[in-house]
């Protein structure tokens, strides 16, 4: 196996791992309602805001680098929505997350370049750090 098909399993492996762990942050039991009191929120709250942002990074440079995952980063942000948010302002604070990492990347990026490679690779080892370390520590 040469070293850019080593690469690419490589690459394809930890997707798959991440979206998997993303799943399992899913399987948290529901959260109660949080207010804007910082004090209220759930212990996780701030790895999962860092997650949204981090998927709405990925929904775009994934495509962008001629990857089509399914389901795509949008609908993984959509479960996670729909299994955590029943606040309102909680759920529009994940919202903004999302379009902050979809929108920083889309005003700077045009093409695929090997410095979007490297961000869209970093994300996705901090999306699993993430995922993992939630589940490990919060999951029941």
């Amino acid at each position: 196996m040469d070293s850019s098909t080593h690469t690419s399993a490589r690459r394809q492996m930890t997707t798959a791992v991440l979206a998997g762990l993303a799943s399992a942050v899913l399987m948290l039991s529901p959260l109660p309602v949080l207010s804007q009191d910082p004090l209220s929120e759930a212990p996780y709250e701030r790895q999962l805001l860092r997650l949204s942002e981090i998927l709405g990074a990925l929904h775009f440079l994934r495509p962008l680098c001629g990857r089509e995952d399914a389901p795509s980063w949008r609908e993984r942000m959509e479960n996670l929505l729909d299994a955590e948010m029943q606040d309102e302002v909680r759920k529009r604070r994940h919202i903004e997350r999302f379009n902050l990492g979809y929108r920083g990347f889309s005003s700077v990026y045009q093409s695929c370049t090997p410095a979007a490679r490297a961000a869209m690779n970093a994300y996705i080892q901090e999306g699993e750090k993430l995922s993992r370390d939630v589940t490990a520590r919060y999951a029941r």
